[in-house]
């Protein structure tokens, strides 16, 4: 198990517990996390669990793939350190990791 927190638009928090091998999307779906809605199941289709990742944290996250990359510019709020969340894969590397939220998810 490794813990997870996400970081709403407005600064609020809330760290869950998750396996690892799972996906941080799967990480906030299964907890209730309001703001990650992953409405695609985590096929990488659908951009509804974007996320930033702290500079802290994107060596050990790594870059988004290209095609991720390619859904992320549909979005007008896509920033430099924007992830999808169903493709960051939890590994014991991750434990602690911190992700934030954007203001909406469409």
């Amino acid at each position: 198990m490794l813990s997870i927190t996400f970081v709403a638009h407005d600064g609020t928090s809330q760290t869950v517990e998750t396996d690892i091998g799972s996906s941080a999307m799967n990480a906030a779906v299964g907890n209730g996390i309001d703001g990650i809605l992953g409405d695609c199941g985590g096929s990488c289709s659908c951009c509804t669990c974007h996320v930033f990742v702290p500079d802290e944290w994107r060596e050990v996250v790594g870059p988004a793939g290209a095609g991720e990359e390619d859904l992320l510019s549909i979005r007008d709020d896509v920033a430099e350190n924007s992830r999808l969340a169903c493709q960051i894969t939890l590994t014991p590397a991750l434990d602690g990791l911190v992700l934030h939220m954007p203001a909406e998810q469409y």
